[in-house]
């Protein structure tokens, strides 16, 4: 687990931290301790020191070589009570030792104390060492002078092996501490940090199916915490890649049976032309040939505008115009095809408009699309509506039919590329997409509202043109509105030609 990546990471920067200010913290309390304590022993003997001093000056009122040696004697030997816990030795003038608390001869170590004592101001030695015997000692010695002449010398000496035993505990216990709180945060921070990589983890192998094209697979959400709100956002993600991937197979499967049709026609009556006709029959052939050769170069036209549209390449050629001008010739264009289909398409023509700033083309290619929509989801019998008029400083254009309706599941998503509510009626799904965007890049927009069974209404809103700069202020929306969308829609929504070869 931790061999690489976030838990090798964690466990470097966390526990390799925190180890180091443990034995940081321990050091620098072991060391105070120890310096506490040797402090604590050195005042102790200091104490005794003064204390002995005092019974000389106060026994004899003054320092000579005779009372030194029996004071001390009398001293060490009749109210020294710490036996048992330091040794007090006195030397004589010479260094010699004359006598001692234990009775025994002292070890005949050098005593750099001594000679401390002897060349410092105050005439007070300190040394901690090992004796002969390996024993760690801590010894003081106190050079006593009488008018500057010097009648002896005091020493006291105390073991520090049960002050380092204890002091050795303490730093046991300090690691030992320090050794359970690196444990602890390392048991809590490997559950934590598995908390988050078996997640990751799964995600990441979700993530890679999805990648592979395996769009139903899902992340399981163990917590509603931000890992549980990625689960959610992988999943998501995956239910919109998978009905995208399905809107496209269905669209590439529409659109190659859109060009088989038209493109078997053709075959058919060429080859029957081919074969000789008469005049009557070959006069229905060419008719269906121009018929279907016009279908299929819509069909083209279409897929074409969809694939400019993504890549941003779309540019609007805008102008001034009478908006009423092309909605009147879009509707003279489907008057016969709905008559032919046995519909009615009633046209509630306006007097008068504002123009709109636009591109006179591509809003004739819209009307042309909402029209053949209308007519295509109509029933026989059924009656098309078109109105025009003028609310605030917008032009409206109604397109109302009493057809086949959407139901309220897919209407959300009609004008979405690929995306084809009814599919037994021809068409290849993004004819609408298309006229979305265009209306988007006039500043406009297009709205669908409709009942399943009852029928569709569809409205145009476009900006009237009142003045120069408004036609400038278009312009710029258009422009932005025609600028290349992100890669990532590029990729998931962009007709891709090879696909409908394979299909």
């Amino acid at each position: 687990m931790f061999v690489k990546g976030i838990a090798r990471r964690w466990f470097v920067n966390t526990i390799g931290i925190v180890f180091v200010i443990l034995v940081i913290f321990i050091a620098s309390l072991s060391i105070t301790v120890q310096s506490s304590v040797y402090s604590g022993i050195e005042t102790s003997i200091t104490g005794r020191v003064d204390e002995l001093l005092n019974w000389l000056s106060v026994s004899s009122g003054g320092y000579v070589t005779s009372e030194f040696n029996a004071i001390t004697r009398d001293y060490i030997e009749n109210y020294f009570q710490d036996k048992d816990k330091m040794e007090i030795m006195a030397l004589s003038r010479t260094g010699q030792v004359l006598i001692t608390s234990t009775g025994f001869e002292p070890d005949q170590q050098p005593m750099p104390d001594y000679d401390l004592a002897l060349q410092s101001e105050d005439g007070t030695g300190n040394w901690i060492g090992q004796l002969n015997t390996g024993e760690k000692v801590m010894a003081i010695t106190r050079a006593v002078r009488d008018e500057g002449a010097l009648v002896g010398s005091i020493r006291y000496v105390v073991s520090l092996e049960r002050a380092d035993q204890q002091m050795a505990f303490v730093v046991i216990i300090l690691v030992l501490a320090g050794l359970f709180i690196l444990l602890l945060l390392t048991f809590s921070g490997v559950y934590f940090i598995r908390s988050i990589l078996v997640p990751v983890k799964r995600i990441s192998a979700s993530a890679k199916q999805i990648a592979q094209g395996d769009f139903d697979v899902r992340v399981e959400k163990s917590k509603d915490d931000e890992l549980g709100q990625l689960c959610d956002a992988v999943n998501d993600m995956a239910g919109e890649l998978g009905a995208a991937e399905r809107m496209k197979n269905d669209f590439i499967s529409s659109v190659s049976h859109e060009l088989r049709t038209p493109l078997t026609a053709i075959k058919g009556w060429a080859e029957t032309l081919r074969l000789g006709a008469d005049q009557e029959t070959a006069e229905k052939g060419m008719t269906v040939i121009i018929r279907e050769s016009a279908r299929l170069s819509g069909l083209v036209e279409e897929l074409l505008d969809f694939s400019r549209l993504q890549s941003g390449r779309m540019r609007l050629s805008a102008a001034r115009l009478d908006i009423l001008a092309e909605l009147d010739e879009a509707v003279y264009l489907f008057t016969d095809r709905a008559r032919t289909e046995r519909k009615e398409l009633t046209y509630e023509e306006n007097t008068s408009l504002s123009p709109v700033y636009g591109d006179r083309d591509r809003l004739r290619q819209v009307f042309v699309n909402l029209f053949d929509n209308a007519i295509k989801y109509s029933n026989p019998g059924s009656t098309i509506t078109v109105s025009a008029e003028e609310v605030g400083n917008m032009i409206q254009v109604t397109i109302t039919d009493n057809g086949v309706g959407i139901s309220a599941a897919d209407l959300p998503r009609v004008k979405t590329k690929f995306f084809k509510a009814n599919h037994t009626r021809r068409g290849s799904g993004i004819g609408l997409a298309v006229a979305d965007e265009i209306i988007q890049m006039h500043g406009g927009r297009l709205d669908v509202s409709s009942v399943e069974g009852e029928g569709t209404t569809v409205t145009i809103t476009l900006p009237i043109m009142e003045r120069d700069d408004d036609s400038t202020q278009i312009a710029e929306a258009a422009t932005e509105a025609a600028a290349p969308p992100s890669d990532a829609a590029v990729h998931l929504n962009k007709l891709d030609l090879s696909d409908m070869e394979h299909h």
